[in-house]
C-alpha cells in the first residue's frame, strides 16, 4: 500500500499542551476530513444500510460519483473494485468508463532473461467477470453517466466484513495517524511498537487498525525517501513562498493604505513571522475590540507554520475578523511577538478580555504582553481534549469522571471548587496525572469560580464556536501556496465585512412590561432577544428586601440558587451576585426583577452598553434605525391568521391556498429583490460607541 501525500496545507495542531512529545490530541471528525484517498469513509454509514444494487440505466452526475457508489457496494458485498479502461473522444472527452472487480483479468507473465517463465508472487487476479460499465451522455446540456452493463457474478469467494476491510483498496492511513506515525518513527520507535502504540491510544484490540503493519512500514520508508530527495526543494519552496507572501503584503499596502502588516526576519535575513490586517478590521476593532478570541488551532505541514487569527463579535452577534499571523514556532517568544504586533496594528488598544486555547506558552505571553487583559480559556477549547487524556486510563469509570468534571465548570465559589477538585483527583487516582496538573495550573482562566465577571460579550457559546470553525475551514480549503492562502483570507474577510446585513426582523413584545418596549427601541435584535428572555424569566422570581435596601432573589420553585442584588438608590446602581451584566453587558433576570418591583418603566441609560445599541452597528443605514411599523405588522398578522383559519376547514380550500399563496409570495419576493436596496442615502461607516 502507498499513501497519497496530503493535498491540504493545514491541519489541526495535534501536539498536546502538556509538553510531552509522546502525547497528542485527536479531534472528532478529523479522520473523515483528512482521509487521504477516495472518501469512502464518509459514506460508510450509508453503505452499511440498505443499498440499491447498481443496474442498467442507473444515472450518476459524474464518473467519480459512480466509482464511489460502486466501491461502497463492493465493500458491503465482500470485494473491492478498480478502474480498468476509459475511452476518449474530441467532443465529449472521456465518455466511457469500465469499473471491474479487483480480481478481474489475469496478471501478465514475466520472462527470465533465458526465456523461462516465472512469477515473483502469486497474483490475486482470476478472471472474475464482475463489472460496471458506464457511458456519458449530454442531456439538456448537462453531462450524465449511465450504467450500460452490470454484472455481480464472481468466480471467487467473497470476503466477510472483518476480511474485506484489509483489502488494499480500503487500507487507508489517515492524516492524523500519518503525523503520529512519523513522530514515533522520528523518536526511534520500531514499526511493531508504533502499531502497538496506535492500538493502545485508540483503545482497540490488536489487529483492528484499518491498516496493517506492513502498510506502516511502507509508509515510513516512502516518506523518508521523499523527505531525503525533496528536503532541499521543500526548503527552497518554503523560503520562496514566504517571500512571495511578504511581497503580496507590500503590494496590498501600496494599493490600499488602510492595509496594515508587520514581519520579522531571522539571523539569515529570511522571513520568520508575519502578521496582517485590513482597514475594515481595524475599524471594527475600534468599536468591538473589547473581547478578542485568538485562535491557534491550525498549523501547516508543508511550511511548518502556525496560523493564528483574531476574532470578535459585533452588536448583532456576528463574528468579526480582526487579523491573522503566521508564526515559525509555538514558543512564548513567538506568541509575545504576535500579541505585540496585534496591539500595534490595532492602534495600541488592548482588549479587556482575550479567549484562547489551552496553551501554557500562550498564557505566559499574555501575562507579559497584556498584563491588564483578562485571560479566558473557553470550554470548546478544553472539552475535546478530555477524552484523549482520560478515556483510556480511566476505562469504564470515564463517564463518571466526565460527569464530575463537567460539574466543576459551573461551581461559582473558589473554595468549593478547590475542595471538589481535590476530591475528584483523589477519587479517580489522578493526583499525579500530568493533564490534571495542567488543567489545575490554568484553572484561573477556565473555571467559572475564577472567571465569573470577566467581560465575554456572549462569545463563549456553541454557535459562536461553529461560526469560527466555518470561517477557518473556508480559508483552509484547497490552498496550494501561501500566496493563494493570503488571497483567500482577504476574500473571506472582505465578504464577512461587506455582506453582513443589518437585522430588520420584527421582534414581538412578549410582556406588558414597559421596560421591554423601551429596550426594543435601543438594542439590536440580538441584544434585545437576550434581554427579553431574561425579563420573561424574571417573572418567576420572588424578592425579599433586606434592612440595608438590598434584595434576596429566589426562584419560586428552586430552593437553592438564591442571588443577592445590591441596590444603591442614590446612583441608580444595581449589582447582582451572578455577575451576568459584568460578563455579557446584558442585565440578568435577578436585577430586572428588582427594577420591575421598583416600578421602573425603563432602565437607566448606563445599563444600555453602547456595544449593544443599534447606532453602534458597523453597517448603519438610516432606513434601518426603526422597527417595522407595528400597525402594518398587526394587520398582516391578522390577515394571515384569518386566511389559515378559513383554509383549514376543507382539504380543497387548503390545497387551493397552498398553491396560490406559494405562487403569489414567490412573485412578490422576486419583485422586492429587484427593487433598489437603498434610497440613495449614503451609509455612515464612521459611527463609534459613545462609551
Amino acid at each position: 500500500m502507498t499513501s497519497i501525500p496530503s493535498k491540504n496545507l493545514w491541519i489541526r495542531r495535534q501536539q498536546c499542551p502538556c509538553g510531552d512529545w509522546k502525547c497528542y490530541i485527536t479531534y472528532e471528525g478529523d479522520a473523515e476530513e483528512n482521509s487521504a484517498g477516495p472518501e469512502l469513509v464518509k459514506t460508510e454509514k450509508a453503505a452499511s444500510e440498505a443499498m440499491v444494487s447498481p443496474y442498467v440505466g442507473m444515472v450518476f452526475k459524474s464518473d467519480d460519483d459512480a466509482f464511489e457508489y460502486y466501491g461502497n457496494f463492493a465493500r458491503k458485498n465482500g470485494f473491492s473494485v478498480r478502474k480498468e479502461r476509459s475511452r476518449l473522444s474530441p467532443q465529449l472527452g472521456i465518455y466511457k468508463r469500465d469499473f471491474v472487480c479487483y480480481r478481474s483479468g489475469f496478471a501478465p507473465v514475466k520472462k527470465k532473461p533465458n526465456g523461462e517463465h516465472h512469477r515473483d508472487r502469486k497474483s490475486v487476479r482470476c478472471g472474475c467477470d464482475a463489472k460496471m460499465y458506464l457511458s456519458k451522455e449530454i442531456v439538456e446540456g448537462v453531462s450524465q453517466w449511465f450504467v450500460v452493463q452490470f454484472s455481480n457474478v464472481h468466480n471467487h469467494e467473497l470476503l466477510e466484513d472483518d476480511q474485506v476491510r484489509l483489502l488494499p483498496a480500503y487500507r487507508k492511513i489517515q492524516e492524523a495517524d500519518q503525523e503520529r506515525i512519523l513522530l514515533l518513527s522520528k523518536a526511534g520507535f520500531p514499526i511493531h511498537r508504533i502499531v502497538k502504540m496506535l492500538e493502545l491510544e485508540k483503545g482497540i484490540q490488536g489487529g483492528q487498525l484499518p491498516f496493517l503493519e506492513r502498510d506502516v512500514r511502507n509508509f515510513v520508508q516512502n516518506r523518508k525517501k521523499v523527505v531525503q530527495e525533496n528536503e532541499a526543494l521543500l526548503s527552497e519552496k518554503r523560503e520562496n513562498d514566504t517571500l512571495e507572501l511578504l511581497e503580496a503584503c507590500k503590494a496590498m499596502k501600496e494599493n490600499n493604505d488602510d492595509f496594515v502588516y508587520d514581519f520579522t526576519v531571522d539571523e539569515n535575513e529570511k522571513v520568520e513571522n508575519i502578521a496582517w490586517s485590513y482597514g475594515d478590521s481595524v475599524h471594527a476593532y475600534a468599536m468591538f475590540g473589547d473581547v478578542v478570541y485568538f485562535d491557534t488551532t491550525y498549523r501547516s505541514i508543508t511550511y511548518g507554520l502556525l496560523f493564528g487569527a483574531w476574532f470578535g463579535i459585533d452588536n448583532c452577534g456576528r463574528t468579526i475578523f480582526f487579523g491573522c499571523v503566521l508564526l515559525q514556532d509555538e514558543t512564548s517568544r513567538s506568541f509575545s511577538w504576535a500579541l505585540q504586533t496585534f496591539v500595534r496594528l490595532m492602534r495600541g488598544r488592548c482588549p479587556q478580555t482575550i479567549l484562547t486555547d489551552l496553551d501554557p506558552g500562550l498564557r505566559d505571553a499574555i501575562r507579559t504582553e497584556l498584563p491588564s487583559t483578562k485571560h479566558v480559556i473557553s470550554t470548546w477549547n478544553i472539552m475535546p481534549k478530555v477524552p484523549c487524556w482520560f478515556s483510556l486510563p480511566l476505562g469504564s469509570r470515564y463517564e463518571e469522571f466526565k460527569s464530575e468534571f463537567d460539574a466543576l465548570f459551573h461551581i461559582e465559589n473558589t473554595e468549593e471548587f478547590e475542595l471538589r477538585w481535590n476530591q475528584m483527583a483523589s477519587a479517580f487516582g489522578l493526583g499525579s496525572d500530568k493533564h490534571i496538573g495542567l488543567l489545575y495550573s490554568m484553572r484561573a482562566s477556565w473555571a467559572l469560580s475564577y472567571v465569573r465577571g470577566f467581560f465575554l460579550a456572549r462569545m463563549v457559546t456553541t454557535s459562536y464556536s461553529k461560526s469560527i470553525d466555518g470561517f477557518l475551514k473556508g480559508i483552509f480549503s484547497s490552498q496550494t501556496c501561501l500566496r493563494s492562502f493570503f488571497e483567500q483570507v482577504g476574500i473571506s474577510a472582505n465578504f464577512q465585512h461587506h455582506h453582513a446585513r443589518p437585522e430588520t426582523q420584527y421582534i414581538h413584545l412578549k410582556s406588558c412590561i414597559p421596560i421591554e418596549e423601551h429596550a426594543r427601541s435601543i438594542y439590536t435584535p440580538f441584544a434585545f432577544n437576550a434581554l427579553q428572555q431574561e425579563l420573561l424569566l424574571a417573572m418567576q422570581y420572588a424578592t425579599s428586601e433586606m434592612a440595608n435596601g438590598s434584595y434576596i432573589v429566589r426562584h419560586f420553585k428552586r430552593i437553592d440558587g438564591e442571588r443577592l442584588v445590591i441596590w444603591l438608590a442614590e446612583d441608580e446602581q444595581i449589582h447582582c451576585s451572578c455577575k451576568e451584566f459584568e460578563s455579557s453587558g446584558i442585565l440578568c433576570r435577578h436585577a430586572l426583577r428588582v427594577f420591575v418591583i421598583k416600578n421602573y418603566f425603563q432602565l437607566p441609560d448606563k445599563y444600555y452598553l453602547s456595544r449593544w445599541r443599534q447606532e453602534s452597528s458597523l453597517i448603519l443605514n438610516q432606513d434601518h434605525n426603526h422597527c417595522i411599523d407595528d400597525e402594518w405588522f398587526q394587520e398582516y398578522q391578522s390577515l394571515a391568521e384569518t386566511l389559515f383559519a378559513e383554509s383549514s376547514i376543507t382539504k380543497e380550500r387548503s390545497d387551493y391556498v397552498r398553491r396560490e399563496l406559494t405562487s403569489e409570495i414567490t412573485r412578490i419576493l422576486s419583485e422586492v429583490r429587484n427593487l433598489p436596496e437603498t434610497n440613495g442615502v449614503s451609509m455612515d461607516l464612521t459611527v463609534s460607541p459613545t462609551s
